[in-house]
């Protein structure tokens, strides 16, 4: 399939279907810890990147293919920001409609400023955005954003979609250490969430390898320092994904490439998911693929992970 993957075991969904309506790092952000590296080049334009009846048909299809009771929701989740596809809107009414099951957003948030972008995404039943600054310095350091888009236009949209929106808001906040774990970053952001009010906040760490190699995941004092700063509202979740559905590959170079292409993996988790569908392949075919240049190994906290081609990481610390 083109623009569908999974079901992935999800920490947070259950049974994710993966929804992916955009190109590679088609995104207004360029974060640090990415896991897909940087943003090249970053773009505000919205616009139908991938026909929107096509995709809301694979859907159909994956979801035929593994039944409704094997998928908890279909998450539009993107190789970058899924609310610069004009057709959001559309595609979650369709999918919803279509399927009869629930929809998730996974978004940055960044063009929740805008009225017609709100509006599409409120039919989902849970909206993930991203926040993970309390001040316009701090954000432009992490998240690096289109010169168009500023701090407050993010937190104005925030806090407008939160009082239009009938379903789950969670917002993601990714701890690096030295950077937004301090007490005062903290203090700061947990002023900003205040405003916002969602149900949740799920802290999260940079575990795959960050796009800047200087990223590092906030200590354990760090974490212990979020949670008691923000409240009961905050949830730690560790690790990364579960499971992979790859019953729809013949090949293993191709599960391979679906796989690191949205979400690189450690050698050792990728070859515990793949040896469960090709065994005695996945060495002969992660050398192969090295080769080729097909992908490539990125080193990150004492680990080896396999991204795809085309994502760019840097390999000495950057000008943060």
């Amino acid at each position: 399939m083109n623009y569908v993957f999974g079901p992935v075991l999800s920490r947070r969904l259950g049974q994710s279907l993966g929804v992916d309506p955009i190109p590679q790092k088609t995104c207004n952000w360029n974060c640090v810890y990415c896991q897909l590296g940087r943003t090249t080049p970053i773009t505000d334009r919205v616009e139908e990147y991938y026909p929107r009846e096509a995709i809301v048909v694979e859907v159909e299809e994956a979801v035929r293919t593994h039944g409704r009771s094997k998928i908890d929701w279909v998450t539009f989740v993107g190789s970058g920001e899924p609310t610069l596809h004009s057709g959001i809107g559309w595609m979650i009414r369709e999918v919803k409609e279509r399927t009869g099951l629930p929809v998730a957003v996974i978004t940055n948030g960044s063009l929740l400023y805008i009225p017609e972008v709100r509006r599409a995404l409120l039919p989902a039943g849970v909206v993930l955005p991203s926040l993970d600054a309390g001040s316009e310095a701090l954000f432009r350091k992490i998240n690096r954003p289109h010169p168009e888009f500023t701090f407050e236009r993010l937190v104005d949209g925030l806090v407008s979609f939160s009082g239009e929106y009938d379903g789950r808001l969670w917002i993601e906040v990714v701890l690096i250490s030295g950077l937004n774990d301090s007490e005062e970053a903290l203090r700061d952001l947990a002023e900003v969430i205040s405003r916002i009010g969602p149900d949740q906040v799920h802290l999260n760490l940079p575990t795959r390898p960050p796009a800047e190699s200087w990223v590092e995941p906030a200590p354990e004092e760090g974490i212990v320092r979020a949670r008691s700063i923000l409240g009961d509202v905050a949830h730690v979740f560790h690790g990364v994904e579960g499971t992979h559905e790859l019953s729809g590959f013949d090949d293993v170079v191709e599960a391979i490439l679906d796989i690191i292409g949205r979400h690189p993996m450690s050698e050792k988790e990728l070859t515990a998911v793949l040896e469960a569908w090709f065994p005695g392949e996945v060495e002969d075919a992660l050398t192969d693929l090295a080769a080729s240049g097909r992908a490539h190994v990125v080193e990150r906290y004492g680990d080896r992970f396999w991204s795809g081609s085309d994502q760019t990481y840097s390999d000495t610390p950057a000008d943060n």
